[in-house]
């Protein structure tokens, strides 16, 4: 894939300033408490992460590590708890900013609308609408956000396409595509509204190698150009090309450091190659 061949959707045309000016998200003492009682599970545990607006970060570590629930929480699709097993509020309390505001104070609505306006998420499995086709897909959150007219948000949805190399596929029905063109359309309704920061949860987890280098190399694209992201990924490969890796271990963070200078590089004489992140 060409290096000019995805344009990063920020409004001015160029990246923010520097990442760590001002965090676009913030986690300050998240916790997150799921069931209650007995069975209650303390599944972050007092997490302290700022992302700057052009930062391209990963983040990495065994299955149940809380990874996935961190990056739910920055993105607003949850919140985080507010008080411990024993009922007792957390010091300093358990917030999560999004471009400064802070979700906890927000209703529902305010934090959907929030959501729609600043965060593109892109999951392992597309969660495309099989009887849409893959423009009308892309386009459906830009109709939800109103920002454009039906035909501004279909000229966009095909521009987007095409950028990622499915030109030829914008009026094809969902279910006939395939897994790699499903998330590559996946990737371009991530990024309809020009989204502050893409989020991906395993984003290369449903795929063959080739379409996860495809898949790659699109994050790579975009985070060269100053589109903030943050990817959750097992695979050592893909977390390795983000410049920040997040290590977790027991919902904390362990590790905190640029990508090379924490996993030596496969082809490293004496290292052997690795996929998978086991913590």
């Amino acid at each position: 894939m060409r290096t000019d061949a995805i344009t990063a959707p920020t409004a001015n045309g160029g990246p923010a300033a520097s990442p760590r000016d001002t965090p676009l998200l913030r986690a300050q003492n998240v916790h997150r408490l799921l069931g209650s009682g007995d069975t209650v599970n303390h599944v972050l545990r007092g997490v302290d992460l700022a992302i700057g607006s052009t930062e391209y970060a990963s983040i990495v570590g065994a299955s149940g590590s809380g990874k996935s629930t961190l990056l739910y929480l920055l993105g607003g699709l949850d919140r985080p708890s507010q008080r411990d097993e024993s009922d007792v509020p957390f010091d300093p309390p358990s917030r999560v900013f999004i471009d400064g505001e802070d979700t906890v104070e927000l209703n529902d609505v305010q934090l959907a609308r929030l959501r729609n306006e600043k965060v593109g998420f892109v999951f392992q499995f597309h969660y495309l609408l099989k009887e849409f086709s893959a423009q009308e897909n892309v386009c459906l959150p830009m109709f939800k956000l109103g920002r454009w007219s039906r035909d501004e948000a279909m000229e966009r949805g095909a521009a987007l396409l095409k950028q990622l190399g499915l030109g030829d596929k914008l009026r094809r029905k969902a279910n006939r595509l395939s897994g790699g063109e499903q998330q590559r359309v996946a990737i371009a309704r991530a990024l309809a509204n020009e989204p502050a920061v893409l989020l991906a949860d395993e984003p290369t987890g449903n795929l063959d190698r080739k379409n996860s280098e495809i898949v790659a190399e699109i994050f790579d694209e975009l985070g060269a150009k100053g589109q903030a992201i943050i990817i959750v990924t097992h695979d050592l490969a893909l977390a390795r090309r983000a410049r920040r890796m997040v290590k977790m271990e027991d919902g904390a963070i362990v590790s905190d450091a640029p990508a090379a200078a924490l996993v030596p590089s496969p082809g490293t004489p004496g290292v052997p190659a690795q996929r998978e992140v086991r913590g």
